[in-house]
């Protein structure tokens, strides 16, 4: 009896005394060693996987917030103002080759119309250019929607000059005084580039109706309206070609100011409504000589 007793008190000692005295303790042990691995891996896990999924959304908002201001200048700029990058030297010194201005579209939306001393930016497809085949219209998007937001030059067929004449008006240069007249009126010309002549060849042109004669302040460096009489549409740019007034100058900042306005005009009257003794009322009579 004594020994079973013995035996039996034994037994379970010997099963888990040696574990705790030597302190092997594999079992327990090893199940807390597997286990932290276990843990930390999972933990460090989630959190690359979060920082991963919040690179991702910050880069997702920041393209729909990009996308969103892109579409929103784009629109502005085909239906408000549009930039326009100046790239020759043809509106000295009005206009510097590298200015960029802001043309006004809503100058003319509402019935006005271009008026004598305005500077306005034109298509001057059919009048000044031949019109040409389409290129490739990815390439002619793209182009596009950077001359759209001033940051290309603008298309070919697009032109910024002064206009000297509208509908009815008879332009001829030059008087005794080698001054440009407007029906029959001097016209003083402050805005031209120092030392240059209003022209340097004559003249004499009576404007078509809903048409416009233009010019360059810099007149010898400037391919205009004289330029184009035997061109399609005898150098007169439509009306309904303009794309709006030249208002502002807003880059470089040194120059950023409004473009300077012309009183050379203020005398000038309208046409005669029987039209000018060169030509019949709304002709294109005229001569370069």
């Amino acid at each position: 009896m004594d020994t079973e007793a013995q035996h039996t008190e034994r037994g379970p000692s010997s099963d888990t005394d040696p574990d705790r005295d030597s302190g092997t303790g594999e079992g327990p042990r090893s199940a807390r060693v597997s286990g932290a691995p276990e843990d930390s891996g999972s933990a460090s896990g989630d959190i690359e996987g979060a920082e991963g999924a919040g690179i991702v959304s910050s880069w997702r908002r920041t393209a729909l917030v990009g996308g969103a201001c892109v579409t929103f200048l784009l629109l502005l700029s085909h239906f408000v103002v549009q930039p326009f990058l100046i790239p020759s030297r043809s509106m000295e010194p009005t206009l510097r080759v590298g200015d960029r201005i802001l043309v006004n579209k809503l100058a003319y939306r509402f019935g006005d119309e271009p008026r004598r001393g305005d500077v306005v930016v034109f298509d001057g497809t059919g009048s000044f250019v031949r019109e040409e085949p389409e290129g490739n219209p990815v390439t002619g998007l793209l182009r596009d929607a950077a001359a759209a937001l001033g940051l290309a030059e603008p298309a070919e067929t697009d032109f910024v000059k002064r206009v000297v004449g509208t509908g009815g008006d008879r332009v001829v240069c030059c008087d005794r005084d080698g001054r440009l007249t407007v029906n029959g009126v001097t016209v003083v010309e402050r805005y031209l580039m120092p030392g240059d002549p209003p022209s340097g060849v004559p003249f004499d042109i009576v404007v078509p109706p809903d048409r416009l004669w233009v010019m360059g302040d810099h007149r010898s460096q400037s391919s205009d309206s004289r330029d184009h009489l035997g061109s399609p549409g005898g150098g007169m740019v439509p009306v309904d070609e303009v794309v709006g007034r030249a208002d502002w100058i807003v880059w470089p900042f040194g120059r950023w100011t409004g473009v300077a306005g012309t009183d050379g005009f203020d005398a000038v009257p309208a046409p005669p409504p029987g039209g000018h003794p060169t030509g019949p009322a709304g002709g294109g009579a005229g001569t370069r000589g």
